[in-house]
C-alpha cells in the first residue's frame, strides 16, 4: 500500500495545480512520472491521458462556476473539439519515437512558459 502513496501525492500536486491555475496535470504529471517515476514518455502522456477520462475536474469546475467565471457555451464547444483533436493527436502520438515526442512536449512547455513570463 506505501508503493501507492506516492503516486496518490502526485495526482493531490496535480489537482491542486490544475484547479488552482487551470494548467491541466499534465503540465506537471508528465514531467514527474517520466523524471521521478521512471516512466518512458509514450507510457507517461498515455497515463495522464486516461486520467481524463473520469471527471477529475469537476470540482475544480464547479467552485469557479459557482463564482461567475465559466463561459459554458465556448467550454462545450471547445471540448468538441478536444474530442476530435485528442483522437488525431493520440494517433500522433503514438506513432512518432519517444526521442522526439519528449522533445516536442519540451518546446511545448518552454513556449507556453516564455509567452507566460514576457508577454503583457
Amino acid at each position: 500500500m506505501t508503493e501507492l502513496l506516492p503516486y496518490v501525492l502526485l495526482g493531490l500536486l496535480g489537482g491542486v495545480l490544475s484547479g488552482l491555475l487551470g494548467i491541466g496535470g499534465a503540465v506537471v504529471l508528465i514531467p514527474m512520472l517520466v523524471y521521478v517515476f521512471g516512466f518512458d514518455q509514450h507510457t507517461a502522456q498515455g497515463t495522464t491521458t486516461a486520467l481524463m477520462l473520469p471527471p477529475i475536474g469537476i470540482l475544480a469546475f464547479m467552485q469557479y462556476y459557482k463564482s461567475g467565471y465559466v463561459n459554458v457555451k465556448v467550454a462545450a464547444l471547445i471540448c468538441v473539439g478536444m474530442i476530435v483533436g485528442g483522437y488525431f493527436g493520440g494517433y500522433l502520438g503514438t506513432h512518432i519515437s519517444p526521442v522526439v515526442l519528449k522533445k516536442i512536449f519540451g518546446v511545448a512547455l518552454f513556449v507556453i512558459s516564455m509567452q507566460m513570463i514576457f508577454w503583457k
